[in-house]
């Protein structure tokens, strides 16, 4: 682990918030353990291990019953720790991958069999190295036949840049993070509302109201990530996701606590219609609808 990273949280609280039955952590990862899953050598951060095992018990400790497990940049293309993390939870969990180019039928079709229902395309560029853009589009191509979709992972300065290309992308587009916009700058800034007009424009675009404890300036208890969760909930109830992002990776400000992330959730979904939508009914839509 490197020596400025952060572990998660030993014993998150008990969130005050019970979730809606069937709720969904709809963004969070698995790292190693790296005696079995070593990690990537080509990684910008070497995480503390996070195994399958503790995940399941915050989902139960937290009130979720399902997770969607997202590869991170510290494992690369190597997809095993996914892979394995999903078969032990069978229909409990879904899988969004990191592929090459010169992925096999073979091999997307065994990751389809094991839960994966997307790939990610990262394009931050502290986190990755930078890859041509045909690059994206030729995986695009291949995955297309099973049905995925794509998950992005940007900055919000390089949105503007990033447009073009991501709106040629085919199929569903889930953005991460509310494309991580500056907080400080407030809601009303041009920054965000070009990030608002993408998803008006673009139906087909989704966005996971996640990781206040990364957009915050001020600290918990993220007061001032609210109004940018909350515009997103309101104006598009029926493609917004929300997760723990746990074990919270490369995080340097603070330890967060999962237990008072899950009671951030009705501060931007105040109605119980938004949260059985966020929480319930748009995940399983989006990965449980074979």
């Amino acid at each position: 682990m490197d020596p400025d990273y952060l572990p998660f949280h030993p014993n998150p609280s008990q969130p005050a918030f019970v979730p809606p039955a069937g709720a969904v952590d709809a963004h969070c990862h698995v790292f190693g353990p790296a005696d079995r899953f070593p990690y990537a050598p080509e990684r910008k951060y070497t995480p503390c291990d996070a195994p399958k095992d503790t995940l399941f018990a915050l989902r139960d400790h937290l009130g979720f019953a399902r997770n969607v497990i997202v590869q991170a940049s510290c494992h690369g293309r190597d997809n095993r720790a996914l892979v394995d993390a999903l078969r032990s939870a069978g229909d409990l969990a879904r899988g969004v991958a990191v592929v090459g180019p010169d992925i096999s039928a073979e091999e997307l079709q065994a990751m389809d069999a094991a839960g994966v229902r997307a790939v990610r395309f990262n394009f931050v560029k502290r986190l990755v190295d930078a890859t041509p853009k045909s690059v994206f589009t030729g995986i695009a191509e291949k995955i297309a036949p099973l049905g995925w979709h794509i998950v992005v992972y940007f900055e919000a300065a390089d949105l503007a840049e990033l447009t073009p290309f991501l709106t040629s992308l085919p199929g569903t587009i889930v953005i991460d993070h509310m494309g991580r916009p500056d907080t400080a700058k407030g809601v009303d800034h041009p920054d965000f509302d070009r990030f608002m007009t993408l998803l008006a424009d673009h139906p087909r675009f989704w966005t996971k109201v996640s990781c206040p404890e990364r957009l915050t300036i001020d600290g918990p208890p993220y007061d001032d990530v609210v109004p940018f969760g909350r515009t997103l909930v309101e104006a598009f109830p029926d493609r917004v996701l929300w997760g723990t992002d746990w074990p919270h990776p490369n995080m340097k400000s603070h330890i967060p606590d999962d237990g008072a992330l899950v009671d951030f959730i009705p501060r931007i979904a105040p109605e119980a219609a938004q949260r059985q939508a966020l929480l319930v009914d748009n995940p399983m839509r989006l990965y449980w609808s074979e």
